[in-house]
C-alpha cells in the first residue's frame, strides 16, 4: 500500500493551510487557523500585523506570515516528491493543489506589491508584468503538464491575475479603512466579502469577472468613510492578464469613477452618466462620453448621495440598473454599461421609501450586497484606546512618516484634555482630520458642535449634563405661554441634537434637511451670543 501524502504529523498542518488559502484574512477565525498550523511556533502577532512601505502595508510585521510561507513550501513539495511515485486520491489532490496554491501566492506577493507600490508613486499602474515567466516556471513545478493527473483547475494566466487581485485588495483594503478595532476588522471583512464573496475558492474558480453584476450600496454617516470603502471596491476589481503580451486588461487606477449626485442638477448628472449628444441642450457645444460608456467591464461607477436624486432621475438609474442598457441625452441609440455600480448615501433610505422619497424598485436593486460603514463614537465606544491608531494613520498622511509620531502624541494629548470623553464626533472621521490639521497648524481645535453645544447648556445646564432639567424647563415654559413658535423650534431643534450627537441623526429624526437643523443650531446660538452682550 502506497505511503499517504501526508504523515500524521502533517495532516493536520496541512488542511489549516488549506483552510488559509481560501479564509478571509480579516475573519476572527484566521489567528485560530494559523495557530493550528504552526502549533507552539505561532506567535501573537502585533496590534494590526502590519508594517507599512510606501503608505502600503505589507505583512512582514507579522511573525506568523514567513513561518507559514516556509511550511506551505516544505509540505507541498515533500508532497510533490511522493506523487511521482503513486496516484492521488480526490482529497489529497485537492490537498495539494491548495497547498501549492498558497505556496505560490506567498513566493510572488512581494513582486505584486511593486507593482502597487510603483502605481501609487506614479499614478498610473503598469500593465505589463515581467516576472509571469518566472511564475510559468515555479507552477510547472507544483503541476507539471506531463502529469495530467495533478491538473490545477483553472487556467494559469487566471490564477496569476487572481494573485494579483488578492493583493491589491487587501493593500487598498487596509489604506481605505484604517485602525485596529474590533470594528474596523469587521468593515474590512465585510469588504473583502464585496470583492469575493464568503466563498473564496467558488469566486476563483467560477465568479471572477463576474462580479460586477452585483451591485453595492454603501450607507453610513457623512464623513465615515464610505467613498474609501468604495474606492477599495473600485481598485480591487479582477483585471484579466493576457499571458502571449505579458499585459494585464488596463490600469486598474484607470478604472474608478465617482460622482456625487447631490452636488450637480439632474441634466448636469444625466449629462455626466449618459453622456450627450450636441445641441441637445443648451451649452451642450460637442458630443460627450458619460462614466457609463467610458467604464469598461473592469471599471466601477460610483454613485455617491444616491438618496439625494429625485424620482426622474431615479427611474432612469433603475433603467441601467435592469437592462445595463441607456442612450445619451439627444441620442436614440442604445448603448450597453459593462462595468460595475457602487452606490452610497448617509440616509435612512427604509425612511426615505415610507415618505415617497426614494422608489422601492431602485432599493430593491441596490441592495444584493450590503455595507455600512460605523460612525468615529462607535468604534471609540468599542476600542475606546483607539484613537491615537487612527491619529497616526491621519499625521502620516499629512506629515510623512518622520513627523507622525510627534504629530500623533500632540493631536492625543490636547483631544484628550480639550474635549469631553463622551463627545460624539459628528463630523467623523472628516472631523477627526481637520482637527489633526488645526493641532498641527494653530496647535489647537475647537468643534463648531461643541461651541453650540456649550452654548445652548448655558441656556439649559441641566440638559447638558443628561438629566430632564431642561425638558422640565421647556415644559413650563410651554405651559406658561411664554415661547413663540420659532423659539420653540429652535429649543426643540437643540435638545434633539444633544441627544443624538450628530446633524445627521438630529435631521433624520426631525425628518429635516441637515442644513435646516445646522440654521437653527446656529441661530440658536447667536439670540444667546446677542442676550448676553445686552445684558452686558
Amino acid at each position: 500500500m502506497p505511503a499517504p501524502l501526508f504523515d500524521s504529523a502533517d495532516r493536520p498542518k496541512a488542511e489549516a493551510l488549506c483552510r488559509l488559502t481560501w479564509c478571509n484574512p480579516f475573519h476572527d477565525e484566521r489567528p485560530a487557523i494559523e495557530r493550528q498550523a504552526l502549533g507552539d511556533a505561532w506567535q501573537t502577532p502585533p496590534a494590526d500585523g502590519l508594517d507599512w512601505e510606501g503608505g502600503l502595508p505589507i505583512a512582514a510585521a507579522n511573525p506568523n506570515t514567513l513561518a507559514l510561507t516556509e511550511l506551505s513550501f516544505r509540505l507541498a513539495n515533500e508532497a510533490r516528491e511522493r506523487l511521482r511515485r503513486r496516484t492521488p486520491s480526490a482529497n489529497e489532490l485537492n490537498t495539494y493543489r491548495d497547498l501549492a496554491v498558497f505556496a505560490l501566492f506567498y513566493e510572488f506577493v512581494g513582486d505584486f506589491h511593486k507593482i502597487i507600490r510603483t502605481a501609487r508613486e506614479r499614478r498610473a499602474a503598469p500593465v505589463r508584468c515581467t516576472f509571469y515567466d518566472k511564475f510559468r516556471v515555479e507552477l510547472e513545478r507544483f503541476f507539471p503538464t506531463d502529469q495530467p493527473s495533478l491538473p490545477l483547475g483553472i487556467p494559469p494566466e487566471q490564477l496569476f491575475a487572481c494573485f494579483f487581485q488578492v493583493r491589491r485588495a487587501y493593500a487598498h483594503i487596509h489604506e481605505c479603512i484604517i485602525g485596529a478595532s474590533p470594528t474596523a476588522r469587521r468593515l474590512r471583512g465585510r469588504v473583502w466579502q464585496s470583492i469575493f464573496t464568503r466563498d473564496m475558492s467558488r469566486y476563483v474558480h467560477s465568479l471572477t469577472g463576474r462580479m460586477g453584476d452585483l451591485i453595492t450600496l454603501i450607507t453610513g454617516p457623512s464623513g465615515s468613510g464610505k467613498e474609501l470603502v468604495a474606492r477599495a471596491i473600485g481598485l480591487s476589481r479582477h483585471l484579466p492578464f493576457d499571458p502571449s503580451r505579458r499585459e494585464f486588461a488596463e490600469d486598474y487606477l484607470r478604472g474608478f469613477y465617482p460622482i456625487n449626485l447631490a452636488a450637480l442638477s439632474p441634466t448636469l448628472i444625466e449629462s455626466e452618466l449618459f453622456g450627450h449628444r450636441r445641441g441637445s441642450f443648451t451649452g451642450a457645444l460637442g458630443d460627450r462620453l458619460g462614466y457609463f460608456e467610458v467604464c469598461g467591464p473592469h471599471g466601477t461607477v460610483f454613485l455617491d448621495e444616491i438618496g439625494e436624486t429625485d424620482n426622474a432621475i431615479q427611474v432612469k438609474l433603475l433603467r441601467v440598473l435592469q437592462t445595463r442598457v441607456f442612450q445619451r441625452i439627444g441620442d436614440t441609440e442604445p448603448r450597453t454599461f459593462a462595468g460595475k455600480i457602487v452606490a452610497a448615501t448617509n440616509r435612512d433610505l427604509a425612511q426615505e421609501m415610507r415618505a415617497g422619497r426614494f422608489r422601492e424598485d431602485l432599493y430593491y436593486r441596490l441592495c444584493a450586497d450590503h455595507v455600512r460603514t460605523p460612525a468615529l463614537r462607535e468604534i471609540l465606544q468599542d476600542s475606546p484606546g483607539e484613537m491615537p491608531n487612527l491619529i497616526r494613520h491621519i499625521a502620516a498622511r499629512i506629515t510623512g512618516p518622520a513627523e507622525a509620531t510627534k504629530l500623533t502624541e500632540e493631536a492625543s494629548i490636547f483631544l484628550q484634555r480639550n474635549l469631553p470623553l463622551d463627545y460624539p464626533w459628528p463630523g467623523n472621521f472628516r472631523e477627526l482630520e481637520q482637527a489633526v490639521r488645526n493641532i498641527l497648524v494653530h496647535g489647537d481645535y475647537v468643534p463648531e458642535s461643541l461651541n453650540t453645544m456649550t452654548t445652548l447648556s448655558a441656556r439649559e445646564p441641566a440638559a447638558s449634563h443628561g438629566s430632564n432639567g431642561g425638558t422640565a424647563e421647556l415644559a413650563a415654559m410651554l405651559d406658561a405661554g411664554q415661547l413663540t413658535a420659532d423659539e420653540l423650534l429652535r429649543k426643540y431643534v437643540g435638545r434633539v441634537y444633544q441627544l443624538s450627537g450628530s446633524y445627521e441623526e438630529a435631521a433624520r429624526r426631525l425628518a429635516l434637511d441637515r442644513r435646516t437643523v445646522k440654521k437653527y443650531l446656529s441661530s440658536t446660538a447667536s439670540s444667546i451670543t446677542a442676550s448676553k452682550l445686552h445684558s452686558a
